[in-house]
């Protein structure tokens, strides 16, 4: 009989979101009466808006014509990728470095393919699980001085350090990966802070694949939004960034990766290349109906759109904090990113979490889920309806009553 992938032994045994989805069946099982609401995970809510969703629906229309048909398209819609271009990076980039994917989340783990198992990772700590369970799935990660789970080096960002972490700790020869606005914490980084990174992989042969899915959350101009806009970056990262959290396709699924041209390994083959290799070979393209939707969001309504969808979560996200603030509570985000990473010092997470799913009957999301630096922290989302979330954060005046030692 075949062997199991030994990697999937390493991996923790629960995925951290169907742990909550668990653990919130089991409480209104026990409490049928409860009226739970959701402040937990980062699914979108809201409809997708009139003119991206025709854009959506004549997409499906055309593919019933014969002239409007079209088949596969691994690397992605030529004018998709172009227009990506246009609006997100000014045009810099060529079509054939910019690849349209099913998401940002898919495309995180199907890049491990490019380093292969014993490659050095990093981690912020916290940070979105996946980069840490795609590196130990495909055996990356070897074993190098300070690392942490499986082998993976987690560099903490905390209140300490603003949030960013030390850079004398990136893998030499290795990966980091980098999300702003970050996914848990909400913060969002400096220009300097991207600078300082980007010369730190230069000086290292540090790859840094840099995850910008809620960029379009971000409403200071001082800050980036794009690794790319950081001189040098081309030469030492990707960029993997999505239509889910901007136009409300976590359910239709689209993303792109940009990969330069000028991202080389260390015996100066191009990234690039094997990049299209890999999309060739075990992808056959995002959905067409799925790039149409795409193209229609990128249009001079569709990005007004985006606004608008992205203001409102904004909105929710300014009720979450200010209620959390009110109560005494230390918090971060929620300005520049629809996450508010809230402290509850010399706690357990979980026991947190329970205790406001018991109190308040409102799910949130443990913040030891994303990291040992995320211990003591819980994450909101501010993913939600309105009228639900402004009795979420009603609820969530009754911790005033409990003591959150």
């Amino acid at each position: 009989m075949i062997s199991r992938n030994p990697c999937l032994a390493n991996i923790k045994a629960g995925y951290l979101f169907p742990e909550i989805a668990k653990r919130r069946r089991e409480f209104a099982a026990a409490h049928p009466e409860a009226k739970i609401i959701s402040l937990g995970v980062g699914n979108t809510t809201e409809p997708i808006l009139p003119h991206i969703n025709r854009g959506l629906v004549e997409g499906a229309r055309q593919l019933g014509t014969v002239t409007g048909y079209s088949g596969y398209s691994d690397e992605g819609l030529l004018s998709l990728r172009e227009r990506i271009s246009q609006v997100f990076y000014r045009g810099r980039f060529k079509a054939d470095e910019i690849f349209i994917s099913d998401g940002a989340k898919c495309d995180i783990g199907r890049l491990q393919l490019l380093f292969g198992a014993g490659t050095k990772v990093a981690v912020q700590d916290p940070s979105y699980p996946v980069y840490v369970d795609g590196s130990v799935l495909i055996g990356a990660a070897g074993t190098w001085a300070g690392t942490g789970y499986q082998g993976i080096r987690y560099l903490p960002c905390t209140a300490e350090n603003r949030y960013f972490p030390d850079l004398s700790l990136l893998p030499p020869n290795g990966l980091f990966y980098f999300c702003s606005p970050n996914n848990p914490t909400g913060t969002t980084a400096t220009r300097e802070q991207l600078s300082a990174l980007v010369n730190a992989a230069l000086q290292k042969g540090t790859v840094i694949v840099f995850d910008a899915a809620y960029s379009e959350y971000i409403r200071d101009p001082a800050l980036p939004k794009s690794i790319f806009e950081i001189p040098g970056a081309t030469s030492c990262a990707l960029e993997v960034n999505s239509f889910s959290k901007s136009a409300g396709f976590t359910g239709v699924r689209l993303g792109w990766t940009v990969v330069p041209q000028e991202l080389v390994y260390a015996g100066g083959e191009k990234v690039n290349a094997d990049w299209s290799r890999i999309c060739g070979t075990i992808f056959n393209g995002a959905s067409n109906i799925a790039q149409a939707g795409g193209l229609a969001a990128l249009e001079t309504e569709g990005l007004k759109e985006i606004q608008e969808l992205t203001d409102f979560y904004l909105g929710n996200a300014r009720l979450i904090r200010a209620t959390l603030q009110n109560l005494g509570i230390s918090c971060v985000g929620g300005d520049n990113a629809p996450y508010i990473w809230a402290q509850f010092p010399g706690r357990d997470s979980w026991d947190v979490f329970a205790e406001i799913l018991e109190t308040c009957q409102v799910v949130s999301t443990p913040g030891a889920g994303f990291g040992p630096a995320g211990q003591s922290f819980i994450r909101f989302s501010a993913f939600g309806h309105r009228p639900e979330v402004e009795e979420a954060c009603e609820r969530l005046g009754r911790l005033a009553k409990i003591p959150m030692r």
